[in-house]
Parts: C-alpha cells; structure tokens; sequence
C-alpha cells in the first residue's frame, strides 16, 4: 500500500547570507516522504526566495494534491509541476524505483565569498583537478580583476569559475578583463552572466576572450514553450539548478541536448538541504561525471537536515523534529 508524508521544514542559516538584498536566516521548505512495498524515499520541494516564480505555500498545496494521487495510483503529470515541486516529486519517484544511483560527486568547487588568503591553502591542499568558484560583482570591477588575477597567478593548476550575477554594463566588464592578462583568461572556465543583458555578456565573451555561462539567462528560457538549447548562442556553459529548471527528466534532457551542442553543464544547487544536496550531488555523478557540481553550499547553514553531506560537521536535525504538515493515512495537524 502506498503511503506519504509532507514535512514543512525550517533550518537556521549563516548570518551573512543574503539573497536579492534580503537576508535568509531560515532556510524554509518541504520533504516528501514516500512509502511503497516496503520502500522509503525523500524528495526536497524549496522554491528560492527572490529566483523562484512559485511561493512556498504554492509549492506546498500542489505537492499534497500530487501526493493524494499518487497515494491512490492516480496519474500524476509533473511536468505540468511548478519546478521546485516538478523536481522534489520526480526525484523522491526514482528513488523509490532505485533509478537514481547511490554514487555522487561531492566534489564540490569551494566558494571563495570573502577573503582570498582563506582560500588559498585549501586549494592548495585540494587533490585532483582544483576548481574553485568566486563571486564577482559585489565590489569594484578593477578590485575583482585584481583577485581573479591573483588567484591565477598564485596557483598555477588552478581553474576558476565566476559568477557575476549580472552586475555589470557592458564597459564595466571590459575593465574586469583589463587586469587580467589574455594568457590566464583561458583558466577561467567561464563568467556566469557577466552583464545586465545577455546580447551584452555575448560581446564581453568575444571581445576578450574569456567564456560565459547562462544561468538566469537559462531559468528564464526553459519556461518558453518551444525552448531549444541551441537558441543559447554563444556560451561555453549551462548553469542548470533543478530547483529552478524542473524535474530530474527535464533536466537529463537539457543535459543530452547541450552535449549535442558542445555546451558543458554544471548541477548547481539552490540553497537545498543536505537531503536535495545530496540528490543533487548523485544527478551530477550519473549525468555529466567529468563536472564538478556548484553544490558547495552546504556550509552557509546552521544544520543538516536527516541525511547527512559527507564529511559535514553540522549537526543533523531528523525529519520528525520538523513539522508533519499533511499525511494519506489520515491528517497530520498543520
């Protein structure tokens, strides 16, 4: 007999983590929990605050009627889903099935969001192929273009991705790219949307020689009814973050079709719990093995959520210290 549960659950975050100039303090979501022929899996439901077109409570009310269904072998169309709620069921299915493999990549590219010299020993340390990811934007263009180039010149083995978020005009690109001499620009993987307007980030990328990547420009096109990858000119990457994109199939055929246009992928995470993190960090391992994942963020919360992250030290708070919201064998208090 099928059986599910839906958790509303609230974790403590980092102090300093602001997302579209608001402050996060709670990291706010759902966990389904389903229950079949003796089987138990976890899907993660967390629209972002400020890049999620859905509400949480939107998330949650669509989830239960889902979950009703699924509950009584009703059809379930989850491509018709709001992305977070699209991901978190289809993720929880084909762990039920046992079509998500065990292994992941937990390799995740560390996030350089303050001080330079922090990061150095560990890349330093870092075994393999050192990637590391830093957020440019925040201060001067001239002051990034200095890091940047300190960082490459540092550590000769080291690739860098950065992610711009869209803070800069088209002139103020150009003088990030003035302080950087054009024989370390080919060890920056790419710069997620350098510029305000994609049109913009595309001439940055040809007039200097250092590759972009989409990201919002991505969440925003997938919504198109006749999206196509190869409308996405000019990139060398896809930033795909499945709580903005939709289901795990959804995001497998995005995968298939950027390999078909040369265009790399890198899973990124959305803020997810240890318990989306870790599918996230499977999806990665199964579907573009040769990336590391953008899924180091396990270390902006105050606490892991029922399935730990591989060699975190948070505390793991459990599912039933969270709030059972709605389940199918009669209701749950809200």
């Amino acid at each position: 007999m099928r059986q599910a549960k839906l958790y509303r659950y609230s974790l403590p975050m980092d102090s300093g983590v602001i997302l579209r100039d608001q402050k996060l303090n709670n990291r706010e979501g759902w966990i389904v929990e389903l229950c079949d022929s003796g089987k138990t899996a976890l899907g993660e439901i967390a629209p972002l605050p400020g890049f999620s077109q859905e509400s949480l409570e939107t998330a949650g009310v669509q989830a239960q009627e889902q979950l009703e269904l699924w509950v009584n072998q009703q059809q379930i169309n989850i491509e018709q889903c709001v992305p977070s709620v699209a991901f978190g069921l289809s993720a929880a299915l084909l762990e039920l099935e046992g079509s998500l493999p065990s292994e992941g990549n937990y390799r995740a590219a560390p996030l350089c969001s303050g001080d330079p010299d922090e990061l150095i020993p560990i890349l330093n340390n870092m075994q393999g192929k050192k990637v590391a990811k830093i957020k440019v934007g925040l201060y001067e263009a001239i002051r990034d273009g200095m890091i940047v180039s300190l960082f490459l010149e540092s550590i000769p083995d080291l690739t860098l991705r950065l992610d711009a978020n869209r803070a800069w005009t088209l002139d103020k690109a150009k003088q990030f790219a003035k302080y950087i001499s054009p024989s370390l620009r080919q060890r920056i993987a790419f710069i997620e949307e350098p510029c305000q307007s994609p049109g913009d980030s595309v001439s940055f990328a040809i007039d200097t020689g250092i590759a972009i990547a989409w990201d919002e420009t991505l969440q925003a096109a997938v919504r198109e009814p006749d999206f196509s990858v190869k409308h996405l000119t000019g990139v060398k990457a896809l930033i795909i973050k499945p709580t903005l994109v939709g289901s795990v199939q959804k995001c497998i055929r995005l995968i298939e079709e950027a390999n078909n246009h040369a265009i790399k992928v890198v899973i990124s995470s959305s803020l997810e719990t240890s318990v989306g993190l870790g599918q996230l960090a499977r999806l990665s391992h199964w579907q573009v093995p040769d990336e590391t994942p953008g899924l180091d963020t396990m270390q902006l919360f105050g606490a892991q959520l029922e399935t730990p992250w591989p060699g975190c030290l948070l505390p793991v708070k459990t599912l039933s210290e969270q709030t059972l919201y709605w389940q199918s064998h009669g209701h749950a208090t809200a």
